[in-house]
């Protein structure tokens, strides 16, 4: 049984001007230790998705339909204490987009760290601070700065102290939204390196949301591509990188600039669509060079293409998985 399965999620927002399909019959599985990646353009329904698997979708959006399986168990339909007591912080975590939100100015990072343990547990107050300067040595800051303040951090030492939050109650799965988002290419690398020890170390599964297909090449054992609220092509790593099958993922590909590269980088031509009146068909037709009459009126399948799975109707006639 995989540590989490997504079945059939869909997360809409009900807004004056329609309803926001943000995360639209996504389904998935994470396996113990395996870390997988959410790629997308901004506006993709990444980090609804993120917010969708800890239950903290803001209004006014509402998960309206699916499951989600943690150990066999549909937390979609546990009430709010239960999720707050036993599901998150304690089996799944997030390290939030933009460590300097995430972080409250006018509190010491040792209290809001020994807070997420306080709140779960029947500890004293000492010994949640006490885990809180092991949490810090963990992701590399000495722990005499537990009483420092957010601003006398650097922005990579934000996001070190975002991530020991996320730890603080070792859980199974830490949902990382866009974790190097306004850092340098040195900082993201000691960020992600931060991340992949800590996934060996800890034996924890890690679903890493990001827009930059290169940042995650060596930490994902597996990659999923999401536009316009769907997954539309998801695989291991590998097989995503040297070998993508959708239009979408191959333009995303195409887009990475080489080193020594003497390839004109290509870029994707217009824009995503309205989630409030996608298209019809396939949601990626209007931008796609290969599109069919099919893919105007109607919505593709899965198809399996070597490792992958892949939503385009070029593959018809390959071995078909799910719909």
């Amino acid at each position: 049984m995989p540590l989490l399965e997504v079945k059939g999620l869909k997360t809409y927002f009900f807004t004056l001007r329609g309803v926001v399909k943000a995360v639209d019959e996504v389904s998935f599985t994470l396996e113990r230790g395996e870390s997988l990646a959410i790629v997308g353009e901004s506006g993709s329904g990444k980090s609804t998705l993120g917010y969708s698997l800890i239950r903290l979708v803001p209004p006014p959006g509402r998960i309206v339909e699916g499951e989600i399986l943690l150990d066999g168990t549909d937390i979609t339909k546990l009430p709010e204490d239960r999720i707050r007591r036993e599901i998150r912080w304690k089996r799944i975590s997030m390290v939030f987009q933009g460590a300097l939100n995430a972080l409250n100015p006018v509190k010491r990072v040792g209290d809001q760290i020994a807070d997420a343990i306080l709140a779960h547990e029947n500890v004293t107050k000492k010994e949640a601070l006490e885990r809180a300067g092991e949490l810090l040595k963990a992701v590399g800051i000495d722990p005499r700065r537990i009483n420092n303040y957010p601003h006398e951090f650097s922005g990579g030492m934000k996001q070190r102290v975002v991530i020991a939050m996320a730890l603080a109650l070792n859980p199974d799965i830490v949902i990382a939204d866009e974790p190097t988002t306004a850092l340098d290419v040195v900082v993201q690398a000691q960020i992600l390196n931060l991340l992949k020890k800590l996934k060996q170390e800890r034996k924890m599964s890690i679903i890493l949301i990001t827009h930059d297909l290169s940042l995650v090449a060596e930490l994902a054992d597996k990659v999923a591509i999401m536009y316009a609220g769907k997954m539309v092509e998801i695989g291991p790593s590998d097989d995503i990188y040297t070998e993508p099958s959708h239009p979408y993922t191959k333009g995303l590909m195409a887009s990475i600039p080489r080193i020594g590269g003497k390839k004109e980088l290509y870029w994707i031509p217009g824009n995503p669509p309205d989630l409030r009146s996608p298209p019809p068909g396939c949601r990626f037709h209007p931008r796609c060079p290969y599109a069919m009459d099919i893919c105007k009126v109607k919505e593709p399948p899965y198809f399996k293409v070597g490792n992958l799975l892949t939503a385009c109707w070029l593959y018809e006639g390959k071995s078909k998985e799910g719909g």
